[in-house]
């Protein structure tokens, strides 16, 4: 176990370097110049070769970058160019606004897509099954963006139940906080449900068709019996990986959500960044989803023997 744990590791240590580099590369791209957007347009050209200088952008790239990295391992991200505050502060607050909604969605969403999908595939081919798949499709095919107009408009509108914009912290008001995160939180639970159903429903079938669940019944076990306490720990193991999937997607592009609902999230000051040019806070916005993603994932890898001890072995 000790050492699948250390592979793991190991594995993602390169996968970091190459997204540090890849974001920086990506900032570089952008076109502008940072030292002239912090000065405006009235600026000097001394003044602005001056901050050029400050800021480290008159060295060559592979200079910059060991210079950016060893800022990063040591907390310091940077400054924003239109408020002047610390990126890493002001990064970190608005990511535990994004994590507290797609948290809470994955695990709803899980909770009630992953029982369907087993229950779909012990039921295959009933009006159960077709039922729960079709219904799984649809929810695929919409985009989030219209849907959570659309349960904006009736809850929030139509009904009057839901708070319609704003962003209040579950810390600071705990039911004020979880109506107005209500509707962000259901528009993603609906989303990503049809996804987890049909990944649920695939895995078990294959569980299904093995020759132990076959001799399991064969020893007069109950349904219920071979299909939670045989199948499902077996089949479970995809589906785990899938939502590992989903939750670091969610992390990264939660900013169409956040826009609708003006949620001050990481996606949202993302977007408000690029708008802004604000190179620092974007850079800072990227690394930040891209090292939550890699974290997702390795936690993912590291839980999986829980389900399949025979990762492990291999």
């Amino acid at each position: 176990m000790l050492r699948f744990i250390l592979s793991r590791l190991v594995m993602a240590l390169p996968t970091i370097v190459l997204v540090s580099v890849t974001v920086f590369a990506l900032i570089r791209f952008i076109p502008g110049d940072p030292a002239a957007l912090m000065l405006g347009d009235m600026a000097q050209p001394d003044q602005i070769a001056a901050m050029r200088t400050e800021l480290g952008l008159d060295r060559s790239l592979p200079q910059q970058f060991l210079i950016w990295a060893g800022n990063v391992l040591h907390g310091d991200f940077g400054t924003s160019i239109v408020n002047g505050e610390a990126v890493l502060p002001l990064v970190a607050s608005r990511f535990l606004v994004s994590a507290e909604i797609v948290v809470v969605a994955v695990l709803l969403a899980s909770l009630i897509a992953v029982p369907a999908g087993v229950i779909a595939a012990w039921r295959q081919n009933s009006l159960t099954d077709l039922a729960l798949v079709g219904g799984a499709t649809i929810l695929l095919s919409i985009p989030t963006f219209w849907l959570g107009l659309l349960l904006l408009l009736f809850f929030g509108l139509t009904l009057g139940w839901l708070p319609v914009l704003g962003y209040v912290s579950v810390g600071d008001d705990l039911v004020g906080g979880l109506l107005y995160l209500a509707l962000p939180v259901m528009t993603l639970v609906i989303h990503e449900m049809g996804v987890l159903i049909r990944m649920a429903r695939a895995s078990t079938l294959e569980v299904l068709r093995l020759d132990y669940i076959t001799h399991a019944r064969a020893k007069g076990l109950s349904e219920s019996a071979v299909l939670w306490h045989h199948t499902f720990k077996n089949a479970f193991g995809p589906t785990w990986t899938m939502i590992g999937l989903i939750l670091g997607n969610l992390l990264g592009g939660i900013a169409v959500i956040e826009t609708v609902f003006t949620i001050p999230g990481l996606g949202r000051l993302m977007v408000d960044s690029i708008f802004a040019r604000d190179y620092p806070v974007i850079q800072g916005c990227l690394l930040f989803v891209s090292l939550s993603y890699v974290l997702v994932n390795l936690v993912v890898d590291l839980l999986y023997p829980l389900f399949d001890p025979r990762v492990v072995a291999e």
